[in-house]
């Protein structure tokens, strides 16, 4: 059984409850450093996960190393309303209401005992604001290193 059927997450507005499915039981119960969470997106190696937050915040969550954020990055000016994690490439992304789209690599090792490495790569811009919204979605391309997003002025964007 893979790790993704046997767990469930569900989040809350401040917590993050994963469930073993096997078992019927909770296994853990993550802490968010942030007051609202939006979004949540699960690595491709089903250990590490990142939530965006409407008071600007993205957390990274290493599940091996703790129930608490192993790092809270405010990058944004406004609310982030998706977080995406490359399926490929260590690359994970953020869009906010702020009209940016922020592309950072993560690399998260195979060795447990080294901790993920989360630089700022680039700072995409586009979208106009409108009604106080801006970059709503994001998604990386299945393969490629591309994102595309889509935005509250009606547009969707290609960045390659």
């Amino acid at each position: 059984m893979t790790a993704e059927s046997k767990f469930k997450h569900k989040q809350t507005q401040q917590h993050i409850r994963i469930y073993n499915l096997v078992k019927q039981e909770l296994h853990k119960k993550l802490q968010a450093n942030c007051k609202y969470i939006s979004c949540i997106d699960i690595h491709p190696g089903g250990d590490n996960l990142i939530i965006g937050s409407y008071d600007s915040r993205l957390c990274w969550f290493d599940l091996d190393l703790s129930t608490k954020a192993y790092q809270t990055l405010k990058y944004h000016k406004k609310a982030l309303r998706q977080v995406a994690f490359h399926k490929h490439y260590p690359l994970f992304a953020s869009a906010s209401d702020d009209g940016s789209i922020i592309v950072s690599h993560g690399k998260v090792y195979t060795d447990q005992l080294l901790n993920p490495l989360i630089v700022t790569v680039k700072i995409l811009r586009g979208h106009k604001t409108a009604n106080h919204l801006s970059a709503l979605d994001c998604m990386f391309h299945p393969t490629q290193p591309w994102i595309f997003s889509s935005g509250a002025d009606n547009t969707i964007r290609l960045f390659v």
